[in-house]
């Protein structure tokens, strides 16, 4: 079974072996060193000043950047799932909030963000989605960002990467926490949840709040090369394999092929007849609208063993998504469009010729080169 969903992602062969090794403890020399050159990598990932790595999915990431960064009142942008989820994060602290909400396929506007702000001057933090993964949607982060420092540089800018890490460049000038989850682009088990900092969070952080998610904590002794309490060990050696494994590669080649085959995977569907979902898609999945998606589905899985996504809410039943993250072999991801090719002749929607596969593979090697 070819497992093309976005989250969890196949674990790679090495990686596997990797953390099948005999389990050391924690808080010993032999782990300590594992562990810092895996935040040596981490660091190289995200780009920013500081990292922290949790053992929690990446919604415990997601409530320790608003339990530790947002003080007074908290911008939101819910265009879907994960982004409603920040909004209630920030309920569940009972902190004031401000909430930007948009249908789930499309992306926040830089001029309403800089209006909420204009209207709330009392707002210090601002959370959002670098990719929305409920509807495939790429929200403009980075232009939200910088506008966001440029009306005040003590707002902090707190975006949830767990389906962008890992998947393209992410300029992060203007970002102060750049949440990634393992069972992403990472390639891990679920289970662990890692933070890019800026020097201004850690500043804002300062002596961190509540216990198990203090930020605070968790960098004085990560710095230490250890963790605030128990690490999640096997994970830690699989990221460490893991980023191995695309530095080898090299980021640009690792970036380069992971767009490649989201714009092939674009392009197949499009040529067959798919709608696809957002108005800015993201490079991470492939979101297609049809009121069919479960017999695709179900297709895709009894008859040609893929295994993709469906959709959420007033989504269910009408949304598929197909993962493009990670190293994955670029003849899987062919044979994924070719599958939903027979599924939609199975479906009497369009007769089987090959296009599919014959449109990826001529966007695919026209970009890979690139």
């Amino acid at each position: 079974m070819l497992l093309f969903t976005p989250g969890p992602t196949p674990v790679p062969e090495a990686v596997r072996m990797a953390m099948a090794g005999p389990t050391i403890h924690h808080r010993t020399p032999e782990f300590e060193a594992i562990f810092k050159e895996a935040r040596t990598r981490l660091m190289r990932l995200f780009g920013m000043d500081e990292c922290v790595m949790l053992a929690s999915s990446g919604t415990g990431a997601m409530e320790a950047c608003v339990s530790n960064l947002c003080t007074k009142k908290a911008l939101t942008v819910n265009a879907g799932k994960f982004g409603e989820r920040f909004g209630k994060i920030v309920q569940a602290f009972g902190l004031e909030h401000v909430e930007l909400k948009y249908a789930w396929d499309t992306p926040a506007n830089v001029e309403d963000v800089k209006a909420a702000l204009a209207d709330d001057p009392a707002i210090d933090a601002f959370c959002i989605q670098v990719s929305e993964s409920a509807g495939g949607l790429r929200h403009p982060v980075e232009e939200i960002a910088a506008a966001i420092k440029a009306i005040n540089p003590e707002i902090m800018v707190i975006a949830d990467g767990i389906t962008a890490v890992g998947v393209e460049p992410i300029d992060t000038t203007c970002i102060d926490a750049l949440i990634a989850g393992s069972q992403k682009a990472l390639m891990l088990p679920p289970g662990m949840a890692m933070i890019g900092l800026s020097d201004a969070a850690v500043k804002k952080i300062g002596e961190g709040s509540g216990y198990y998610f203090n930020l605070a904590s968790e960098i004085k002794k990560q710095r230490q090369n250890t963790t605030a309490y128990t690490a999640p060990t096997t994970l830690i050696i699989g990221l460490n394999k893991m980023l191995e494994l695309i530095e080898a590669e090299g980021y640009d080649a690792f970036y380069r092929d992971t767009k490649a085959r989201a714009l092939a995977t674009r392009a197949a569907l499009e040529a067959i007849g798919c709608q696809l979902y957002p108005k800015a898609p993201a490079l991470s999945m492939s979101a297609v609208y049809d009121e069919e998606a479960n017999a695709v589905r179900s297709i895709l899985k009894t008859e040609f063993g893929v295994n993709i996504a469906g959709g959420q809410d007033h989504l269910k039943g009408k949304l598929f998504r197909i993962n493009q993250m990670g190293l994955i072999p670029v003849y899987e991801s062919a044979w994924v469009v070719n599958a939903i090719e027979w599924a939609y002749d199975k479906l009497d929607r369009r007769p089987y010729d090959g296009l599919a596969s014959k449109v990826f593979n001529e966007v695919y090697y026209a970009n890979e080169t690139l």
